[in-house]
């Protein structure tokens, strides 16, 4: 079973797509912000991790650069889910490394797991 690491603040929309993803066959590990984040992505090395850059404690930006700097962890996809949609936030996040950047309001649960799929090749 492919595991999910989905670091997201709203819990809400954390309890939805977690549930769409585990109703998807995946294992979803869930954070609430960038510390638990950055810290589960490292003890669990998840297949893939969802990512959001508002986050209590640390920003997404910082979480991202923290995981592609680290061995054990610089290699695992990161699909940043975010309301950020300035060219310049979509630049830093695919700069840092993210594979894949949405924004939350142009995409519904569906197209959400269909990207989680293709960036882990199950789809």
């Amino acid at each position: 079973m492919k595991k999910i690491l989905f670091v997201e603040d709203e819990q809400a929309l954390q309890r939805t797509i977690s549930e769409a993803l585990h109703r998807e066959g995946f294992e979803v590990l869930n954070a609430i912000d960038g510390d638990s984040g950055a810290r589960l992505a490292k003890t669990e090395k998840p297949d893939m991790i969802l990512l959001d850059l508002i986050l209590p404690r640390r920003s997404g930006f910082d979480v991202l650069k923290e995981l592609k700097e680290t061995e054990e962890t610089k290699d695992i996809p990161v699909i940043v889910l975010t309301n950020l949609e300035s060219p310049a936030d979509v630049d830093r996040a695919i700069e840092l490394g993210a594979t894949t950047y949405l924004v939350k309001a142009n995409y519904d649960l569906s197209d959400i797991v269909k990207k989680v799929k293709m960036a882990i090749g199950t789809n």
